[in-house]
């Protein structure tokens, strides 16, 4: 046993590589995993919702893409694939998690546009056409409502925020918080216990 989390700066286990293989709107992906990072095994259930249900970017959506908690970089070789002229930040704590989604990110031939950064390393005046999230909600809630503080309000004008959250975790209280910060929120979708939220400002 180990004290690592997956929001482990620098996590101690083995590595134990693998690979993920997954399906996304008609096309087949198959990245990097390693132990130590978020869902290490398999695409998680409620990342397949937000990806399955969300509305993903296209090949005219470019500017700056955020994936707040790339784990091994599911979402964010997703959005660089099907958008291929936006630029994707991929923010995680975890450094194994930013070495995999790097070396995922080439996988697809995306090395140049998704950037795997510490939130410290996103350049505080890029502001993001969409922001794209299954949160880190095991930090707690203080942590995590500090973290949608920090990226959310950083959306474009006309930019949109996708949010998963289980309802046995908190996703509807999550929902009502967002519209007390003063977000606009509307449950996008439900499925197999998760909530979909679109979020802008």
């Amino acid at each position: 046993m180990t004290g690592d989390h997956y929001f482990t700066a620098e996590p101690s286990a083995p590595a134990h590589p693998r690979e993920v293989e997954f399906h996304v709107a008609g096309r087949d992906y198959a990245l990097a995993s390693a132990s130590g990072v978020f869902s290490a095994t398999r695409l998680d259930p409620g990342t397949a919702v937000l990806l399955r249900k969300a509305d993903l970017p296209t090949a005219a959506t470019g500017g700056h893409l955020l994936d707040i908690g790339s784990g091994f970089g599911p979402i964010s070789c997703v959005l660089a694939d099907l958008a291929p002229t936006a630029t994707v930040w991929a923010v995680d704590v975890n450094e194994r998690a930013r070495a995999l989604t790097a070396a995922n990110a080439a996988r697809i031939d995306a090395a140049d546009r998704v950037h795997a950064v510490t939130p410290d390393e996103v350049p505080a005046d890029v502001t993001f056409t969409q922001v794209w999230s299954n949160p880190p909600i095991h930090i707690g809630k203080p942590e995590l409502h500090g973290l949608l503080r920090r990226w959310l309000p950083r959306l474009a004008p006309d930019g949109v925020g996708w949010l998963v959250v289980a309802r046995h975790l908190g996703g509807d209280s999550l929902h009502r918080w967002l519209l007390d910060e003063g977000f606009a929120v509307t449950r996008h979708a439900s499925q197999k216990g998760y909530r979909v939220l679109r979020v802008t400002r």
